[in-house]
């Protein structure tokens, strides 16, 4: 599977209590390939929502725990899921990125 994660910037992670990062490992144990992004890397384009989207690759090393391939311009329904993930606050950034989510559901993400 590719999972993408709407998540807060990874080099803020804090590996040894985040769920994310451990969600991400469980699911490259699994060999899914791991995809990230942040709210404000999405838009739509042309009726569909995108994102400067990057592949990541897990090191195994919890101090300096991936690599990060540039962003490219992706489709959200290029992935077989796509996961909100990011901390409080709740603020207009969120909402804005739960109605592009809501746009790309409706496109079959």
């Amino acid at each position: 599977m590719k999972i993408a994660f709407l998540a807060d910037p990874l080099s803020t992670f804090k590996t040894y209590k985040d769920t994310t990062y451990a969600m991400m490992v469980e699911a490259a144990r699994r060999g899914h390939e791991l995809y990230a992004f942040r709210h404000r890397d999405m838009a739509i384009e042309a009726g569909r929502v995108v994102a400067g989207i990057s592949r990541i690759t897990l090191t195994g090393d919890p101090d300096d725990w991936y690599r990060a391939e540039p962003p490219e311009a992706r489709a959200l329904t290029e992935f077989d899921a796509v996961l909100e993930r990011t901390d409080p606050p709740f603020d207009m950034e969120y909402i804005y990125a739960t109605y592009l989510l809501e746009v790309a559901q409706s496109h079959g993400a």
